[in-house]
C-alpha cells in the first residue's frame, strides 16, 4: 500500500475498525474511504456494487459484520449467519468485480473447533464440532474465509483473512446484557465500587483460560498482514499466552479500585475450558503483540471513564 493508495475499512465505527483507522492514519495512510451505516448499507447489494464503481477503492480491511454475546448469538442465529453472509458476500464479490489490489477479511477465533487441541493452529479449521452457542455466526465466518480462499485460487484475486483472538479496547461495548468478558467486568467492578458494594458475583469456577489482545495490537497486525503477507491460509492473531478468568477477576478488581470480595457462583457454566491460538505463523512473518494486558486493561478502563462522563 502506498500512503496516498484508496482503503476502504468496512465497519471504520466498529471496535477494530475504529483501530484500523488510528493505525492506518499513524502509519501516515490519508486517502481513507469511511461510510457509516447509514451512508452504506452492506447488506444491499446494489448499494455496495455502485460504491465500489464509484470508489473503485485499491484496499479493502472487511472489518464489518453483525456481533454480540453469547445471549444474542443464541437467540437470533437466524440474524446472525444472513447479515454476516449478505455483507461478507457483497464486499468479496464487489471488490472481485473491481478489481480490488487487495482485501483483508477478519474472522474469529470462534471459527474453530469447541474442543480443539491447544494451542490452536490454523490447520484445526474444520477438524471438529463448533460451538453450538455461536454456530451461527461461525459458519458466516467460516464462509467468508473459505470464499477468499476460493477467489484467490479461482481468479487469482490477492484476498487474505486473519483470526484474532479475543479482543478488547476502546470503542469497546460495556453494556451487561451483550458484552464480552473485560469490558463487562471492568463496568461491573466500576460500578459496584461506585455503590460500595462488598462483593461482585461472577459466573463460573474462575478456572477457564482465554486470551485477550489488545485491538490496537490487532490493527497493527491487520495493516502489517495487508503490507507483507499474500499466502492462501488464514493467520491467527493473538498474544500466544493466556489466563484464567480468575485471575482476570482478581486483575481488574486491582484496575478499578474495588475494595470488597470476589464470589464465584459454580452454578453457572464456566464454557469451554480453553482457547489459545497457536500464533507461530505471524511471529515468522515478523508481527508480535506489544501491549500486556494489564497496561491494555488500564487504558481501556480510562477510556471507559471518559465515555461515561
Amino acid at each position: 500500500m502506498k500512503r496516498n493508495s484508496k482503503i476502504f475499512v468496512a465497519g471504520h465505527g466498529g471496535l477494530v475498525g475504529s483501530a484500523i483507522v488510528r493505525t492506518l492514519k499513524s502509519k501516515g495512510y490519508k486517502n481513507l474511504l469511511l461510510r457509516t451505516r447509514k451512508e452504506l448499507d452492506l447488506r444491499d447489494k446494489k448499494a455496495v456494487f455502485n460504491f465500489f464503481t464509484k470508489e473503485k477503492p485499491e484496499y479493502v480491511f472487511l472489518a464489518a459484520a453483525k456481533v454480540g454475546g453469547i445471549v444474542a448469538n443464541n437467540t437470533f442465529p437466524a440474524d446472525f449467519i444472513l447479515e454476516n453472509l449478505e455483507i461478507q458476500n457483497n464486499v468479496i464479490s464487489a471488490a472481485h468485480e473491481c478489481k480490488t489490489k487487495k482485501l483483508l477479511f477478519l474472522g474469529s477465533s470462534c471459527i474453530y473447533p469447541k474442543l480443539s487441541k491447544q494451542p490452536i493452529k490454523e490447520g484445526y479449521l474444520l477438524t471438529g464440532e463448533l460451538e453450538k452457542t455461536n454456530e451461527a455466526y461461525a459458519l458466516a465466518k467460516i464462509a467468508g474465509l473459505k470464499m477468499c480462499e476460493y477467489f484467490k485460487k479461482q481468479y487469482g484475486d490477492n484476498f487474505i483473512s486473519a483470526m484474532p483472538t479475543n479482543l478488547y479496547g476502546e470503542n469497546d461495548n460495556f453494556d451487561l446484557t451483550n458484552s464480552h468478558v473485560i469490558p463487562a467486568l471492568l463496568r461491573k467492578f466500576h460500578e459496584a465500587k461506585i455503590e460500595n458494594k462488598k462483593e461482585v458475583i461472577l459466573w463460573g469456577s474462575g478456572k477457564p483460560k482465554r486470551e485477550f489482545l489488545h485491538v490496537d495490537d490487532l490493527a497493527e497486525a491487520l495493516v502489517f498482514l495487508m503490507e507483507k503477507y499474500d499466502g492462501e491460509s488464514t493467520v491467527n492473531v493473538g498474544t500466544g499466552a493466556d489466563i484464567t478468568i480468575k485471575e482476570l477477576g482478581i486483575l481488574v478488581k486491582k484496575i478499578t479500585g474495588f475494595q470488597g470480595k470476589i464470589v464465584w457462583d459454580k452454578t453457572k457454566p464456566d464454557g469451554t475450558p480453553r482457547k489459545l491460538l497457536d500464533i507461530s505463523k505471524i511471529k515468522k512473518l515478523g508481527w508480535k503483540p506489544k501491549t500486556k494486558l494489564e497496561t491494555g486493561l488500564q487504558k481501556t478502563y480510562q477510556w471507559y471513564l471518559k465515555s461515561e462522563r
